[in-house]
């Protein structure tokens, strides 16, 4: 079967509604691709508790789309670790993009009960409640961290470690129980194992920012930007923009071969963070930003992997992924929205 290509893909969306399931919708993966969706002239329901998400998230994508395609949005403030919740957003539906999470390795540590109770019993009542309403594609976000401590390099879906972390451990039991309702139910599920997902939106506020929104507003306040060890850590930074195609990818597979695998997520290279630290220092300083903000060095956090890369071959001979952005045009992007909105959310 010849895969069709992301941009025939969303053409054919055009003229072809279904009506697409977003959980986690006010955050930031979930925003996005919401506001792909509702450009794409798709009926979206969305369900959030604003636990992590901000109602600002959606703020911002309704004045980025038209009053009729905002038109076509739902939204439901639900929990997924209410199983009514999880089956009033299910009904009608077709596609499920299952986004909502607690997401974290410091916060599972420091709180690993909330964390499997959202990510493991709201993962199975979304699976549950996707499967008895009969809808006809769920995908759902997993993660890099189930590469645990497996110390190979490109990283192999079919391959991996001991999970280091109790948010690890959650997404490997997700893709468990994918598995098993597969076998049992026969119901078919694609899991996305996100490898380090950066954008607009990515909140820098917080305990648990990720690095890249955390740094890029430090620079912008000129406060000092914290390394978690030596700056030699590496990561496969991924751009929002190649996360929301996998995703609808993922969705619209056709072939039997796609369903019920993981894929990774990521565009195959890795930067170290003092790499990275140059990287955003030079694309503020495009929008003005003359960035004085010092490096402080900090001890390694617990849980953290040392080094990310992942070997995306099997996403894109399955799924049709052909990433759109590298770590430079994705941060180039980032700093623009950072400059213009980001810092300003507090």
């Amino acid at each position: 079967m010849t895969l069709k290509t992301y941009s025939e893909i969303c053409a054919s969306l055009k003229s072809d509604q279904k009506v697409w399931l977003v959980t986690g919708v006010a955050g930031f993966i979930g925003s996005n691709l919401l506001e792909t969706l509702l450009k794409l002239g798709q009926p979206v329901v969305g369900l959030d508790n604003f636990s992590t998400g901000h109602q600002r998230n959606l703020d911002e994508v309704q004045g980025l789309v038209s009053t009729k395609e905002w038109g076509n949005f739902r939204f439901i403030n639900g929990d997924i670790t209410n199983i009514e919740d999880c089956n009033e957003a299910c009904v009608d539906v077709d596609f499920v993009l299952h986004q909502a999470a607690l997401g974290s390795v410091p916060r599972s540590i420091a709180d690993p009960v909330t964390t499997n109770n959202t990510n493991v019993t709201g993962f199975l009542n979304m699976l549950t409640a996707a499967r008895d309403a009969n809808v006809l594609s769920f995908v759902y976000a997993a993660s890099s961290s189930t590469y645990g401590d497996h110390p190979d390099l490109p990283k192999q879906e079919e391959v991996i470690g001991n999970p280091l972390s109790p948010y690890a451990v959650t997404k490997l039991v997700n893709e468990l129980y994918a598995q098993v309702f597969a076998r049992t139910y026969g119901f078919q599920s694609i899991g996305l194992r996100f490898f380090n997902i950066f954008g607009s939106r990515q909140d820098p506020n917080g305990a648990y920012a990720a690095v890249i929104p955390k740094w890029a507003s430090s620079m912008v306040s000129g406060e000092p930007v914290v390394v978690n060890g030596d700056g030699e850590t590496s990561r496969d930074f991924c751009y929002i923009k190649n996360a929301v195609q996998a995703n609808i990818l993922a969705a619209t597979a056709k072939s039997a071969s796609a369903k019920n695998e993981v894929y990774n997520i990521a565009v195959g290279d890795n930067t170290s963070l003092n790499q990275l630290y140059d990287l955003i220092k030079d694309s503020l300083s495009v929008f003005g930003v003359s960035v004085e903000s010092e490096l402080k060095y900090s001890d390694f956090r617990a849980g953290d992997v040392q080094h990310s890369l992942a070997n995306i071959d099997k996403a894109k001979n399955l799924l049709g992924y052909t990433p759109t952005h590298n770590i430079d045009e994705g941060i180039r992007e980032s700093m623009a929205w950072y400059c213009q909105v980001g810092t300003k959310a507090k």
